[in-house]
């Protein structure tokens, strides 16, 4: 597998403009990738995730708009995007949560969580993978969750969203599985079901428990990890997207249908 493997593919990432996503897009870039960067951020959040993957190696890199909760703006977005070039890889990593009990849970939440996390992937998969499948070569990578795989109080939506993309993934990878060949790549569609990631979003959780241990930041993410997580060891987002690159070279053209826990064992007990 040569460095620049995928040079002359392009790959769309939804909410690629920080953490996961970034990574993600990041990772497709280095290896050459042309790169549609998706998401809610300003400009200027927005030109530097577009700079830091066009500094990864991306052979060109330009950012999209599209708002997930509406199929129409889907629609938009995945047009504008096959305008700029074939869609080869699809990540659907974008994604909301809200902790809430199912007593305390309304519509309103439940329609956001299913839009974005769920019925997004089922309206870009649509509408890319019958091309991917005529081309002999895509790679469907969704962005799961080890709540797509088991359960947690208070989080009756977003766990039920995540189980539904494993779900609707799994069907996918046997609707496409005899598309391509083993020379060509295939076309796969695999989820990756991340457990706990250093990203922003966990920082205020670990300094809390930091705080409970005396201070110590490597203490505090030890306490805070191994209640779910046996390694007791956070995966960074670089990793995860190390994982997406994984899937991207031919020879994972048998790896379809899969969901890969990045869990530290969470998911074993």
């Amino acid at each position: 597998m040569s460095a620049q493997f995928l040079e002359g593919r392009t790959a769309l990432v939804t909410g690629s403009t920080s953490g996961i996503g970034l990574a993600i897009a990041k990772a497709l870039g280095s290896a050459g990738a042309n790169v549609a960067v998706h998401g809610l951020a300003t400009p200027e959040e927005t030109q530097a995730a577009v700079d830091t993957v066009k500094d990864a190696g991306a052979a060109d890199v330009e950012f999209f708009e599209g708002d997930l909760r509406k199929p129409d703006a889907i629609d938009s977005l995945i047009d504008a995007v096959k305008g700029w070039g074939a869609i080869d890889i699809l990540v659907n990593n974008a994604g909301v949560q809200r902790t809430v009990s199912l007593k305390d849970a309304d519509a309103a939440i439940w329609d956001l969580i299913i839009a974005v996390n769920l019925s997004a992937a089922f309206h870009t998969m649509r509408r890319t993978m019958p091309a991917m499948g005529e081309r002999g070569f895509g790679r469907v990578i969704n962005i799961s969750s080890v709540h797509g795989l088991v359960a947690s109080p208070e989080k009756s939506p977003y766990v039920a969203s995540k189980f539904g993309v494993i779900g609707l993934s799994k069907v996918a990878a046997l609707e496409y599985a005899d598309a391509g060949d083993a020379s060509s790549g295939g076309v796969t569609v695999n989820c990756i079901c991340p457990g706990w990631v250093e990203t922003p979003l966990v920082e205020p959780q670990i300094q809390d428990h930091a705080r409970e241990v005396g201070g110590d930041r490597d203490a505090g993410i030890e306490a805070m990890v191994a209640k779910k997580q046996p390694s007791k060891r956070l995966t960074t987002p670089d990793e995860i997207g190390d994982v997406a690159l994984w899937l991207c070279n031919r020879a994972a053209h048998n790896i379809t249908g899969t969901s890969i826990p990045v869990d530290g064992a969470w998911t074993a007990q």
